[in-house]
């Protein structure tokens, strides 16, 4: 797991630190949460209790950027504020105190960003982690400190102001590559890349009880930022793995020459100081950008691909490839008629578990957003070389096992680089999917307002889904721990992607349900909704498991729960209940059907897409009877109002009622129903809203007569029927095989089972003041 935030100036303390604001008033810093406990401590346990296998960590820890333009941007630890200090640990980072320390910077009043854990407290977290049996990997991280209207020339643009908290990985020259006037591939290039990983060394650092000290170059560097944590690890007692950098995409790809890298040289030196640090049982590498680790390939014309980064990868002292993997595994939209729609549905996991190495990045790209909204697919191939791995993203095995060639014009060099194929492993660093509607579309952006960086996934309707963010993990590591996909190296007799040192993106250190739902301590909590944490969601039970669970219990022989999707966050059941009673309140809240199939007990999520268009005259005609019968209910046993109690489990688990009535129907009766179902608010009435319209659909139903070589229709398929009216929807709920199939039918609404948009609430935490000392003061 990759324990975040990475900031948080006293998060990371394993014992209370008591911060007094004026006489009288004091709070505890670190315990948020009524357990009473240091807040990571909580954490931890938690994620010791949801994933007990997860045995291995990386620690995230931030200094800030403030500017894009690599020779000019300062990197440095920050404050929220230059007054109160932590009375059990004074804040101290790179020998730096309190008042002499940068704050970072406000909006509305309020800090961006929190501070730089406290060098004290990041001893803490390694010693205490390390003794509870993880293995601790350090993970230096940059967050661009960078407010609108800060009057920074804008590398990318020419704008005269960079945007507000934009990506690291956005870090470059003074002018970008492909700019006017840029110095890529000049020597002005290398002494901006120099200024930024600046000129400390190994011996500038020196180890006190309680933090590193530096007396080197007045400089606030990459190279300051990396060993002062190298040391600090050491102080520590060390680590298990040390990164030495992630996602400085633009900066490694910067040239001084054709086919020269000085970030990626000044990445090596700085691998053998840490190296030097760290000693050699330390794992050391670097994560790379998903779309950085595989090659530089500039969109200039000029037919180059340069492995850039193989000297780092086959450096001696890099022990893995690191990649911040957040690639796409499906290309979905909603409604019928898009290129997917064949698979039925973006949760299917066998669809996701196909798109880990094939689809987009490797089958097919989209050459513009223009392509993409028609999904005009271009192939991706090598009609040089024969070689179209090199440009596949997602084809890890090519990459890892085969010789590297730069091509400089076009031209394939005879000669390989020096990465030795199968010679190391791959971790990946960073791993996740937002809990967003078609998250799996796009899983490296994240929504988070104060930021430029701050997106939906494509064709996203910006609702939170927790179901998609599991299934995109389960189809990755389904995919990955198949031996077919992931072959053992020749060299070091190991697995070419080391599956322990897969790091999920995120676990929080803040624990739940404190964060998220204590806004007014921390600003980022409405971000969680929607965002990639996985505390308190990770293990939720999908529908699937929890209906097999309940037909276990009564016995049933076959079940058959494919086709189920959803997430359940709780559920209370009866003992006196029978299966059939348990099982009612989930299918109406999750809009599933239950019927025989092929031998077994079958569970269907509703869906409205249309498999089969009936015309008339395919139907079989019955001796005194119609081909076709259509019938309607009467409008007055139409339902005009449901009333829905459930269990609000964004409000404490008090009980709650979502109400929906039709327009035309006010003065109806109420249809009522009570679920023992943990829902949020918005679920409840998307739930009532759903139940009313299906009521209301469903007046109409259809009967008719198949022949039998039609086998292929059964009971929960939707079917459309012709008339003079058009093609209209029907689900079948029941087919009775006589001399011809005879099939009852009912209306539905397609529109009905598209997901809703669930919105990013969050839940209300109880007050909670943890006890602190008290002021005395004699008269």
């Amino acid at each position: 797991m990759a324990l975040v935030p990475g900031t948080g100036e006293y998060a990371l303390a394993t014992v209370p630190i008591h911060v007094q604001r004026n006489k009288g008033n004091s709070i505890v810093a670190n315990v948020n949460n009524d357990r009473g406990r240091p807040d990571l401590l909580v954490s931890l346990d938690q994620m010791q209790a949801e994933l007990p296998a997860a045995k291995a960590v990386s620690l995230v820890v931030s200094w800030f950027g403030d500017d894009l333009r690599c020779g000019q941007c300062r990197l440095e630890p920050a404050v929220e504020h230059a007054q109160a200090d932590g009375k059990q640990m004074p804040w101290r980072v790179s020998g730096l105190g309190r008042n002499a320390a940068k704050q970072v910077g406000r909006i509305d009043d309020r800090p961006m960003f929190g501070g730089t854990p406290a060098d004290a407290s990041v001893i803490q977290a390694i010693r205490h982690m390390t003794a509870s049996g993880q293995k601790v990997m350090f993970y230096p991280f940059i967050l661009m400190d960078i407010l609108t209207g800060n009057g920074r020339p804008d590398p990318w643009t020419g704008a005269s102001s960079q945007p507000q908290a934009p990506w690291r990985g956005r870090i470059t020259l003074s002018v970008a590559p492909g700019q006017a006037g840029s110095p890529d591939k000049s020597a002005e290039a290398y002494a901006e890349i120099a200024a930024f990983f600046g000129s400390a060394r190994p011996t500038d650092f020196a180890r006190t009880s309680d933090g590193v000290t530096y007396a080197g170059p007045e400089e606030w560097s990459y190279r300051r930022f990396v060993l002062h944590y190298a040391h600090l690890c050491a102080l520590a007692g060390g680590v298990d793995a040390f990164c030495i950098g992630s996602e400085m995409r633009s900066l490694t790809q910067a040239r001084d020459g054709v086919a020269s890298f000085p970030a990626v040289d000044a990445l090596c030196a700085l691998a053998t100081d840490v190296r030097a640090i760290l000693g050699p049982e330390v794992k050391i590498g670097y994560a790379a950008d998903w779309s950085e680790y595989f090659g530089h390939h500039p969109q200039d014309g000029s037919g180059d691909v340069l492995f850039h980064l193989d000297p780092l990868w086959s450096h001696p002292d890099i022990d893995f490839v690191g990649i911040d993997n957040y690639m796409p595994l499906s290309d979905w939209r909603d409604g019928s008629g898009h290129a997917d729609e064949v698979a039925g549905s973006i949760y299917d996991l066998g669809y996701l578990k196909g798109n880990v190495a094939a689809g987009e990045g490797f089958d097919w790209f989209y050459p513009s957003d223009a392509a993409r909204a028609r999904q005009e697919r271009t192939p991706i191939t090598d009609g040089a070389y024969g070689e179209p791995w090199v440009y596949r993203y997602k084809d890890l095995v090519s990459w890892w096992s085969l010789p590297h060639h730069n091509r400089i014009g076009g031209v394939r060099d005879g000669d390989p680089t020096r990465w030795r194929p199968s010679a190391k492993p791959i971790w990946f660093t960073e791993l996740g999917c937002p809990a967003v509607d078609k998250g799996t579309n796009q899983p490296n952006v994240f929504h988070d307002p104060k930021s430029i960086e701050s997106f939906f996934p494509y064709f996203s309707n910006g609702g939170r889904d927790d179901l998609i963010q599991q299934r995109y993990l389960q189809a990755t590591y389904a995919h990955w721990t198949d031996p077919a996909h992931n072959p053992v190296s020749d060299v070091y007799g190991g697995s070419m992607l080391d599956l322990d040192r897969c790091y999920v993106w995120a676990w929080d250190a803040r624990p739940w349900p404190d964060y998220p739902n204590r806004v007014e301590t921390w600003l980022d909590g409405a971000n969680y909704p929607r965002g990639h944490w996985l505390n308190a969601r990770v293990s939720l039970p999908n529908l699937g498991e929890v209906v097999t669970e309940i037909c276990d219990r009564a016995a049933t022989p076959r079940v058959d729960v494919s086709d189920l999707h959803g997430s359940v966050t709780g559920y209370l059941v009866s003992d006196v209940e029978s299966a059939r009673q348990t099982l009612q309140p989930l299918m109406l809240a999750y809009a599933f059907d239950s019927f025989g199939r092929d031998g077994a007990l079958a569970f269907s999520s509703r869906h409205g897409r249309m498999g089969l268009v009936l015309f008339p005259e395919e139907l079989v005609a019955t001796e005194g009877e119609a081909t076709l019968e259509l019938t309607r209910a009467a409008a007055l046993e139409a339902t005009g109002r449901v009333i829905l109690s459930y269990v609000r489990g964004d409000a404490d688990y008090q009980t709650g009622a979502a109400e929906s009535i039709a327009a035309d129907l006010v003065e109806s009766d109420a249809s009522r129903s009570s679920v023992a179902l943990t829902l949020s608010d918005d679920e409840a009435r998307a739930v009532a809203d759903r139940w009313l319209s299906e009521a209301r659909v469903a007046l109409g139903t259809a009967q008719f007569q198949l022949p039998l070589s039609m086998l292929g229709i059964t009971a929960g398929d939707v079917i459309g029927l012709r008339s003079s009216k058009g093609v209209e929807s029907y689900r079948v709920d029941r087919v009775e095989e006589f001399n011809q199939r005879g099939v009852t039918t009912v209306r539905i609404e397609p529109g009905l089972y598209r997901a809703p948009i669930r919105a990013a609430t969050l839940g209300r935490s109880r007050a909670f003041v943890a006890p602190s000392p008290a002021h005395v003061e004699f008269l």
